[in-house]
């Protein structure tokens, strides 16, 4: 639980500026459009029925749709927008800010009494003259309602910039269901939840002096709320700024892997960062854009989703095929494979195989019309997926998706009677899972792949005694430990003995 402490002000420190920065957009938009439409029924209509239907896409959808926009508006400038981080962060919260704030404000401005308005036009006030005496400070109560709800709203949703590369309260959330670190999900959610609670309070303390006709209230309220936030942010400004940044997508195995990386830098010289939680996709154009300066990625991913290839080469050939392309077309260095294959591979409970005969992926494809499958959250999406699919003409009764610690869990409860594991995942012996074996060869090899940005050469040089020096066998036994109920290590910790296995230098 310290350790999770000890990373909430500076995690803090992004969210409030995030949350803040939404907010503040949501009400340089949604304020001048609730006058607008409170004057116009159609404008109205249309304004209410948009920010309807973004409530209605899930916030975490809302980022990752902002991701391949701002992408493509990035190629079309050159290469000047980011499609990572704050940005596209700072715009999906924004618009989610949006309907509690409009629809209130759009309320507040059409309930004022009719005869308040003749009594302004009666003595000559201008349009203006008569919303800024009039109009905003009658409906001023009813507007910092949505407020209120729009700043509980953002805090939460901030949580998801995780996810597209922004550093959130959300780290410490998705790291700790990842690892089944309920000390870290545990901070992440109470500093979330007190955050939203504390701004609440403040809000509130502006709406009862504007409802109380006490300004010095109201203005207090808010020099309280600007002053904390700026107060939670000092972390992040003084803090050096770090120099490079490790990504990992959201697996226990990665955080581990981009652990390890950091170490070695670290030990060179650099200051490091991680960005954990990222997806396939987004991890790769987040490095193609140097966003993200290093990770490790699996040969038999890129292979299918960048390359978007079907052949099966040798492995080697594969990893030649993989350099040259990420070369030519993203100035990617492939620096080597770590030494390790981490592949998909469909696994049972060791019972089940034995009372049901299975050995093969061909062995499955007989009695799965009885079985669930479970997988990641990327698997049933994944061409790898629908090519051992039609391979073995596999028809489960029904398929679920899981974080992938919870998709383990799923299968020693008997939720699913079949899952999509991770060769190098400790689980597999742990829970003594029989995998299942590929004969016509459907599923790529997904050799481990160390992979650095464009003009990050001095990376690939520090990093090189990494290729080739890690042995599944370390691998796996590296996860177990994060992965395990009993004496849980933290990913930096398995990465430290990982490290000294290895023959690097103690912690």
């Amino acid at each position: 639980m310290a350790a999770a402490l000890g990373r909430v002000p500076e995690l803090l420190a992004s969210h409030v500026q995030l949350a803040a920065a939404a907010l503040v957009l949501g009400l340089a938009v949604s304020l001048p459009l609730a006058v607008w439409a409170a004057r116009r029924p159609a404008v109205a209509r249309v304004a209410l029925g948009f920010a309807s239907l973004v409530q209605t896409i899930p916030a975490l959808a809302l980022l990752a749709l902002f991701f391949p926009l701002l992408l493509a508006l990035s190629s079309l400038t050159g290469g000047g927008i980011p499609a990572l981080g704050f940005l596209p962060s700072l715009l999906a919260l924004a618009l989610y800010a949006l309907l509690p704030i409009l629809r209130t404000g759009v309320a507040g401005l059409t309930g004022i009494d009719p005869a308040v308005r003749e009594a302004a036009d009666a003595v000559g006030m201008t349009a203006m003259q008569k919303l800024r005496l009039v109009e905003a400070p009658l409906a001023a109560p009813v507007v910092m309602a949505g407020i209120r709800t729009a700043a509980v709203w953002t805090i939460g949703a901030a949580t998801l910039s995780t996810t597209v590369g922004w550093p959130s309260l959300g780290d410490l959330i998705f790291a700790g269901l990842q690892t089944q670190d309920w000390a870290r999900v545990t901070a992440g959610c109470i500093a979330a939840a007190g955050l939203a609670l504390l701004v609440d309070a403040l809000l509130g303390l502006v709406e009862r002096g504007i409802r109380a006709g006490r300004p010095a209230v109201a203005l207090a309220g808010l020099a309280l709320l600007v002053a904390g936030s700026l107060a939670a942010c000092l972390p992040r400004l003084a803090a050096p700024p770090p120099t490079i940044t490790v990504g990992a997508k959201n697996f226990s195995e990665q955080f581990v892997l981009a652990r390890l990386i950091g170490r070695r830098l670290e030990a060179a010289g650099w200051r490091v960062r991680y960005r954990d939680g990222l997806g396939s996709a987004v991890i790769f154009q987040a490095l193609a854009s140097g966003a993200v300066d290093v990770y490790v990625d699996y040969a038999g991913t890129l292979w299918a989703n960048e390359l978007r290839r079907t052949d099966r080469p040798t492995a080697p050939a594969m990893v030649e095929e993989i350099a040259r392309w990420a070369a030519a077309n993203h100035g990617i260095t492939v620096a080597g494979p770590l030494g390790f294959e981490n592949a998909y591979a469909l696994a049972v409970r060791e019972a089940d195989a034995r009372r049901l005969g299975l050995a093969t992926l061909a062995d499955l494809a007989r009695v799965a019309p009885g079985l669930a499958l479970g997988s990641d959250l990327e698997f049933l999406s994944r061409p790898e997926w629908r090519a051992v699919r039609d391979a073995y003409g596999l028809r489960f009764r029904a398929q679920r998706s899981y974080a992938p610690t919870f998709m383990y869990r799923a299968l020693a409860s008997h939720d699913v009677d079949v899952i999509a594991a991770f060769s190098s995942d400790g689980r597999i012996a742990a829970q003594r899972l029989t995998v299942l074996a590929d004969p016509k060869g459907a599923l790529p090899r997904y050799d481990a792949l160390l992979l650095v940005a464009p003009g990050r050469q001095a990376l690939a040089e520090a990093l090189a005694p990494l290729i080739g020096a890690v042995p599944v066998a370390a691998m796996r036994a590296a996860n177990l430990r994060v992965d395990r109920d009993i004496d849980k290590k933290s990913p930096m910790e398995a990465a430290a003995w990982l490290d000294v296995t290895i023959g690097g230098p103690k912690p």
